[in-house]
């Protein structure tokens, strides 16, 4: 592959919900490009940015991969990303790295959740977009559908740039609005044609939008628009260049992935309308001098990049997926982690053709490219030199709300398991593994249950091990409501010495529930010398860990030693701690013992119309809504604090709730008493695994 230099370049992320024609369209790129001589399908498993095993085997985007198209001397790095919720990470990642966006709407769908979702991360980011819509070639597409919807969404920058023909309900060709000519497919080829009478009122609805956007790009133009002058198709295009890269405009375009066709026009309005990195600002900061490093992808000044991806795939090995901030990249040269303190040497640099390596000899600024076993590197890290030391700020991540447990069936398989998440996790920023010492399980994290699924089964494939995913244990605590006042004496003779420990002691709450217990000691007369007092507190430490309800956690209980008696002979510290276990258990049972369990403040943010909806549920999840605060776009924060373990699946019911509209956050708050039908049911349920395994708990 050619060298490009920063203003030969186009990072372009193609966004839009699952299903929507984003791999499809890639793949007809690649084809018109002559990446490929023979165009691959999603349904057969053989397209060039869904390489992974269970891309191809459920035949959707699982992670962002990268394809550079070299079109009219120009570069464009297409970054198909996935259009399934749970893999927003992956989303977030590749528009780290991208210029500019082409959201790709379905002809028979329509406009989607994951189109509006686009639209929003394209707003929050600042990204110039496009709109391509796919599949024209579909008797109940309709392009105009689509144009109202968006316009009705989001105003009058929605910018038809091309329409379709239609004769005999088949897509033969398009109208350009911009050159106001049509023009029909012929075979491969693209030849002019007349525009027909039924296509002219929606040509002059369209020439008059975009007529207004170019008249309010200067007040020159505003004067030759109201004087009833008309601009040249030159004008016009250089105007809208300057729209679209302000966001002031959003073209659509539209066309069939399956028949390549409208693939063309859309590459060259890639080029003619999308940003290169050379006018965008980057700033990062140079650790030696303290000072802000305007990197700003200048080819002159001291290099460096950052890593937005890392693919660690077992059959193509690891790769580092960089953008080039400043300078040029080469083979052989020697880069600096920062992040890691650590200087590694660049053997080669590829630039990734979905799973294919391409050797090239270096990267201008802007550029994307890969770098092959980087050990230390991980996504987020800066490269750099050690005499110019940069680090840039780390782009945002979708922090992971749906947690399983997850357990290894085959001992011997821990490690593996171990190390094979620890890939998958630096490959998959979402992924996150949480050792739950508190409650003895290992928890895995992710974005959603299908997220989940899916790396266990990557296990089974990639890494040759296997996990099993249940519901995770509530984090339960115990603690008492009343007062106890019991003692209890352990006495044993067996030969020799003997054991005598013996401690009356008064339980009650303590009213702090952040700490297990509180221990005071009020013995007069020595009948319980001072040198037993550790002894007794370290009975309560064990004890305080599994509770005599139902194994959990003991809090907020208050002990006191009052009396007791001691053998000069037997008595010992292990007697006496022995009497302090069996006085707590006896001691908690008799104080009215309940469950408390967490709660949680969760937010969930949805579009006004489903807040009636979502209130509802979380009433019937035992939830107590605080409150709803707008935030504009026409949605809400709802908050409100619920129990933990109503949030058990929460993730799919919401999705299904708000058709994939809605997200929610929590974090703990504190612990309250568990309804007495819920203890009961838990109890019952601890007691008969007490009976099989008390390991489990």
């Amino acid at each position: 592959m050619n060298i490009y230099t920063t203003d030969k370049i186009r990072n372009v992320v193609l966004l839009g919900h699952g299903g929507a024609g984003k791999t499809s369209l890639v793949e007809s790129m690649a084809y018109l490009s002559g990446i490929t001589s023979r165009m691959g399908r999603v349904e057969d498993g053989n397209t060039v940015s869904d390489f992974g095993k269970e891309e191809q085997k459920r035949r959707i985007s699982i992670s962002t991969s990268v394809v550079p198209i070299e079109w009219e001397g120009i570069k464009i790095n297409v970054l198909d990303s996935p259009g399934y919720f749970d893999f927003i990470g992956e989303v977030e990642e590749a528009i780290s790295a991208a210029d500019a966006a082409i959201i790709v709407v379905s002809g028979k769908s329509g406009v989607e959740a994951g189109t509006e979702k686009a639209w929003e991360l394209c707003e929050k980011y600042k990204l110039p977009r496009m709109i391509y819509v796919t599949g024209m070639d579909a008797d109940n597409a309709s392009f105009k559908n689509v144009v109202e919807k968006l316009t009705d969404m989001y105003g009058k920058k929605i910018a038809p740039f091309h329409f379709p023909i239609r004769e005999d309900e088949k897509f033969v060709g398009y109208v350009n609005v911009v050159s106001e000519t049509g023009n029909r497919w012929k075979g491969k080829d693209v030849v002019e044609c007349d525009i027909p009478e039924y296509s002219k009122e929606n040509l002059s609805l369209y020439r008059e939008t975009l007529m207004e956007a170019v008249a309010e790009t200067s007040e020159e133009f505003m004067e030759r628009y109201f004087g009833g002058e008309t601009f040249s198709e030159n004008e016009i295009r250089a105007a809208l260049r300057s729209n679209v890269l302000d966001g002031t405009i959003v073209p659509i375009s539209m066309g069939s992935n399956t028949l390549c066709q409208g693939t063309y026009a859309l590459l060259d309005d890639i080029v003619k309308y999308l940003p290169s990195p050379e006018n965008k600002k980057i700033a990062g900061f140079n650790m030696k001098t303290n000072e802000v490093f305007e990197a700003n992808y200048d080819f002159s000044k001291p290099k460096s990049a950052y890593v937005f991806k890392t693919i660690v795939d077992p059959f193509i090995g690891k790769y580092s997926l960089i953008k080039v901030c400043s300078g040029v990249f080469k083979s052989d040269d020697v880069i600096y982690n920062k992040d890691k303190d650590i200087e590694e040497k660049v053997s080669k640099l590829y630039v990734l053709q979905g799973s294919k390596p391409i050797e090239v000899k270096e990267l201008h600024a802007g550029d994307i490219g890969a770098i092959a076993k980087l050990t230390a590197a991980r996504t987020g890290n800066t490269l750099s030199t050690k005499a110019t030391v940069i680090e840039y700020g780390k782009f945002e991540i979708s922090k992971p709300y749906t947690a399983m447990r997850y357990k290894v069936p085959n001992k011997g398989d821990i490690d593996k398991v171990s190390q094979a998440l620890q890939k998958l996790s630096h490959e998959d920023q979402t992924l996150k593994v949480v050792n739950d010492m508190e409650n003895r399980q290992t928890l895995l994290y992710g974005i959603g249950d299908q997220q989940l699924e899916i790396i266990q089964s990557r296990l089974v494939s990639e890494y040759k091990c296997e996990i099993e995913l249940s519901k995770p244990k509530v984090a339960f605590r115990e603690t008492i409501k009343k007062k106890s006042d019991v003692e209890y004496k352990y006495k044993k003779q067996s030969g020799g010495h003997g054991q005598y420990g013996h401690v009356k002691m008064r339980f009650e709450a303590s009213g702090e529930l952040d700490k297990p217990y509180i221990f005071e000691q009020e013995v007069v007369g020595g009948a319980v010398p001072k040198n037993y007092f550790p002894a007794v507190e370290k009975g309560l430490q064990e004890s305080v860990q599994r509770g005599p309800l139902a194994a959990y956690p003991v809090v907020g209980v208050k002990a006191v030693l009052y009396d007791g008696s001691y053998h000069p002979v037997d008595s010992s510290e292990m007697a006496f701690k022995m009497a302090t276990i069996q006085a707590f258990k006896k001691g908690i049972m008799e104080a009215s013992p309940i469950l408390l369990e967490p709660i949680v403040n969760l937010k969930v943010t949805v579009p006004d119309r489903y807040t009636g909806d979502i209130m509802g549920d979380l009433n019937k999840r035992r939830g107590r809504v605080l409150g709803m605060n707008p935030i504009g776009n026409g949605k809400q924060v709802i908050e409100a604090d619920i129990p933990m373990m109503e949030l058990t699946g929460y993730c799919t019911v919401l999705r299904s709730m708000t058709g994939g509209r809605g997200d929610y956050e929590y974090e703990f708050v504190r612990y309250e008493q568990t309804p007495s039908d819920i203890q009961e049911a838990e109890v019952k349920a601890r007691a008969s695994k007490v009976a099989e395994n008390s390991a489990d708990l």
